[in-house]
This record gives structure tokens, sequence and C-alpha cells, in this order.
């Protein structure tokens, strides 16, 4: 017992840690859409997004690997994969604009089903039936959030679809470079790319804040993204990620406290019953790849 403790210990540090950064990343989106109801241009908002992550990269790759850490071994997957993030990005924050905190990271949830989907004619991964069925299911939960048959559709929900499938291809492109890449250049790509796309749009179109509380959210939502980025590498020095990854859905809780204390809005009861479908559906994904790996290991 007294050899097992320490490892316990670093688990549960590993899996606090990563609910932290969870709650940073809602802090993002929830500094996103508060930024754009005050009036500010989501590609301002983008570019305030990535500047203050470029910035956090730089200051911490730079003095430890050099200038060499902006050297990619494969250029044209790196500008395919950080254009991927950056349209998802910019997609996700124009589509909170119009629509509820918690209804479009209910959508984001199915992110690992279009990647289990993606995976087999872009990785060559094999699929079998019950990931594919789950995959099904999973889907059932996204209609059962957007539900476009309803009166209440609304437009803006495109938007979150085309998040999620930019973000899908993200991780996918991410996958494929991983043992090409050092984690030092995929950093300083996808958030320097960003920021330099993003500069000349934003400048056209800035608004300064015109008053402390614009301020303070402005530099918020770039503060959650480094705090986020710093507590996702430190998660991952105490648990494997096969432990993390699950974590991801305790967003869900933060997101309906944030939606309801700042924005006043609550979840319906269809985007609970769609987001739960979609949560277990993306945990028997994820612990058939588990499997799967501990199987193959040697």
């Amino acid at each position: 017992m007294a050899v097992a403790r320490p490892r316990e210990e670093r688990l549960t540090a590993g899996v606090l840690i990563m609910i932290a950064a969870v709650t940073c990343f809602t802090g993002i989106d929830t500094s996103a859409k508060w930024l754009s109801t005050y009036g500010l241009p989501v590609m301002q908002i983008v570019f305030v997004r990535y500047a203050m992550h470029f910035a956090l990269s730089v200051a911490f790759f730079v003095p430890r690997d050099g200038i060499s850490a902006f050297k990619s071994n494969v250029p044209q997957k790196q500008l395919v994969r950080s254009g991927a993030l950056m349209v998802g990005t910019f997609m996700n924050f124009w589509a909170l604009s119009y629509l509820p905190l918690s209804l479009t990271i209910s959508i984001a949830f199915a992110t690992p089903m279009v990647v289990t989907l993606l995976a087999i004619p872009f990785l060559g991964e094999k699929v079998g039936l019950r990931r594919v069925l789950a995959v099904g299911v999973g889907f059932i939960g996204v209609l059962i959030v957007v539900q476009p048959w309803g009166a209440d559709f609304h437009w803006a929900v495109v938007l979150s679809l085309c998040a999620l499938l930019s973000a899908s291809f993200y991780y996918i492109m991410t996958r494929m470079i991983a043992g090409e890449e050092a984690n030092s250049t995929m950093q300083l790509w996808s958030s320097g790319l960003a920021t330099l796309l993003m500069l000349p749009l934003a400048v056209q179109h800035w608004i300064w804040p015109h008053d402390i509380s614009g301020w303070i959210v402005m530099g918020l939502i770039g503060t959650f993204g480094m705090m986020g980025h710093v507590f996702v590498t430190t998660a991952n020095r105490f648990a494997d990620a096969s432990v993390l990854s699950p974590m991801i859905y305790t967003q869900l809780i933060s997101a309906t406290i944030v939606g309801y204390l700042v924005f006043g809005s609550l979840p319906t009861v269809w985007t609970l019953v769609g987001a739960f479908i979609i949560i277990g559906s993306g945990l028997y994904i994820w612990n058939r790849e588990r499997v799967k790996k501990a199987v193959l290991r040697p």
C-alpha cells in the first residue's frame, strides 16, 4: 500500500489539474461569447486569444530549444493543421455570439466520434463494428441537441457543426505528424499562424474596449488560453492521456454553471439528454481505444 500511494496521489493530481484545464477552456468560450455580446468583432477576439497563446509558447519554448523550435519537418502538414485549428476557433466563436454556451460545448463533445470516422481514410485505422455503432449513437445525441426539425432551430448551429469538423480534422493532423514533429514546433506553428493571419483582419476591424470590464475580459481570454495550455502540459506529467481524456466531459458542468451565472441561461432538457448520450458514446469509444492499445502493447 505504501508503494501504491504515491502513484495514486500523482493520478489524482493529474486528474484535478486536467479538470482545471477544462475549466479554463470554458473560460475561453465564456470570454469569447461575452466579448461578442459586448460588441467586439469575432476576428479581433480570435486574434487576442492566439496572440497570447503564441506569446506564451515563445516565452516557454524558445529559451529552451532556440530558434530551431520553429523549424518544421513537415511544413505543409503543419500549415493544414494550424489552419484547421484557426478555422475551428473562428467558427466556434462566431457560433457563440448566437448560441448558448452549453449547446456549443455539447456539440463539441462529438469530436471523438468524428475523429474515429476520419481516422479510417486519413490514418488507415481499422474501426470495429462496436465503435461504428457507438459513433452512430453519438450522432443521434447530436441530433437531439441540435433538433433540426424544431421551430427553435438556429442557423448558427451550422457554424458550430463546422467548428466540430475543423477541430476533428485538427486532431487527425496532430496524430498524423505526432511522430515527426516536436511539441514545441506544433505549439508555435498552431498559435503563430493564427496570430499572423488574423492580425491584418483584426486591425482592420479593431474596436477598443470602452470600459474597464471590456479590458478585463479581453485580458481574461488570453489568460485562460495560457493557463489551459500550462495545465494540460502539467497534467500529462502526472497521468497518462488515457486517464485524462474523459475529464473533458466535465466541461458540461462548468459550462452550465458559468452560463447561468454570466448569461442567465440554462441548458434545455433536450440539450442535456443529447449531451449525456454523446458523452456515453465518447466514453465507450475511449475505452475501446484504451483496450486496443493495451492488447497491442508488447
